[in-house]
């Protein structure tokens, strides 16, 4: 005999931000919610971001900021709910929370409208869980791998997991996408997405260390570590952000930044001296000025010393400015400031904070992310084709997604009784 399913109002698929904020509203509204996700923790995502203290919003979002293949989709969604609405969410809540300085700022630019917790993420995670916490009819599975969803022969549909059944009129799928899979991520949402006809968006990981090869990566592995300001362009994507290298190729805000863009075989340009002029006319003067010093003495004004010496090179990093030829001062300025690479690859979904692609947004509703061919079932968050830059956009379309998603349900799906 097959066991009883339990019946809610409304299934939601996925334990991250967008599921449980989704969930959470829907509750509030009154309906019963089941979220069912794999992992053994809800939000593991969440706890992890801004280093412990996730970086929830930012204040400048806005369509601008993502990546689609269908850039409009994401405007109705933001629009209707707007970085501040969820600010007045953690302020009513009492967490305390701060804009981020940027890192390598001079005193006349703006902070990036990165805003982070004063203290730990599981503040913002008890946020999300509060509603559902309350609710006598909403359930939270974890450790429960979504086997598959059918939909019932009288309408509705039913998930099947190791723990049991589940049904309900309507689905969110809030899954995220492959990126960080020791956290529970899993393909589970696009593959209920191909299964009721949806096209999917080419899947890559996204915001993601670059990786090298070869002795350019033995020179990076000798500055591991180092920190610089850097203005990194691949093809018409320019950033400029923190710069790190690793013992693997490069890290750091700008690189993350361009990882959304790059593709394979293409070459990264990169600036040391965001601020600074042409890097001759200063050698130049200081050749004139201070003919003993070194092009190395000159850069480490501007720039960490180890840095300032790999772009001059080992031969040239200590010789005095009064023996180099002009011909050698112009190269050191395209170190500098034009210094061009091609990365052998990135590390994969294994750090990706992103995963670029999913869902095709031409077959959702703008407004409510309901699903155009298959009536109750909603997409939301990572697992469509939205991904927001580096800086708490993507939780931001997290919040906006599953607010246009949960409004639309509530004020559709009948309770209960």
């Amino acid at each position: 005999m097959s066991p009883k399913p339990q019946a809610f109002d409304v299934l939601v698929l996925g334990a991250g931000a967008a599921g449980l904020f989704c969930a959470g509203r829907l509750a509030e509204a009154g309906l019963s919610v089941a979220v069912i996700d794999q992992a053994r923790k809800p939000a593991e995502k969440v706890r992890i971001s801004g280093g412990g203290r996730c970086n929830f919003t930012n204040l400048y979002s806005s369509r601008a900021n993502f990546l689609s293949a269908n850039p409009k989709f994401c405007i109705s969604a933001l629009k209707r709910f707007r970085p501040q609405d969820f600010v007045a969410m953690v302020e009513a809540a009492g967490i305390a929370y701060h804009e981020k300085t940027p890192a390598f700022a001079t005193h006349d630019e703006r902070a990036l409208g990165q805003l982070f917790c004063d203290g730990s993420s599981l503040e913002i995670i008890n946020m999300l869980l509060a509603p559902l916490q309350r609710s006598s009819t909403s359930h939270i599975a974890l450790s429960s791998s979504v086997e598959c969803l059918n939909v019932k022969p009288g309408g509705g549909y039913q998930v099947t997991t190791a723990g049991g059944l589940f049904d309900a009129p309507v689905a969110v799928v809030a899954s995220g996408g492959k990126s960080i899979p020791k956290m529970g991520a899993s393909g589970i949402g696009y593959r209920i997405a191909e299964q009721f006809g949806h096209s999917l968006i080419e899947t890559r990981a996204g915001l993601v260390p670059f990786t090298l090869q070869g002795a350019l990566l033995e020179e990076c592995k000798a500055l591991a570590g180092v920190a610089s300001k850097v203005a990194g362009k691949v093809g018409k994507a320019l950033f400029e952000e923190g710069l790190l290298f690793t013992h693997r190729g490069l890290s750091g805000p700008a690189m993350l930044q361009l990882s959304s863009f790059w593709r394979e075989g293409q070459s990264l340009s990169l600036n040391f001296l965001p601020d600074e002029g042409p890097l001759f006319d200063v050698l130049k003067a200081a050749k004139q000025s201070q003919p003993r010093k070194t092009p190395a003495d000159v850069l480490a004004s501007h720039l960490p010393r180890a840095l300032a010496a790999w772009i001059c090179g080992p031969e040239t990093a200590s010789q005095r400015l009064a023996d180099l030829p002009d011909r050698r001062l112009r190269q050191i300025e395209e170190s500098a400031q034009r210094f061009n690479l091609v990365p052998s690859g990135t590390e994969g979904y294994r750090t990706a904070e992103v995963t670029l692609g999913g869902v095709d947004t031409r077959q959702l509703s703008s407004q409510t992310l309901e699903s155009l061919q298959q009536p109750g079932l909603y997409f939301i968050g990572e697992v469509v084709d939205v991904t927001g830059h580096l800086g708490g956009h993507n939780f931001q379309w997290a919040w906006a997604s599953a607010a246009a998603a949960a409004e639309a349900i509530a004020a559709s799906t009948p309770h209960r009784s």
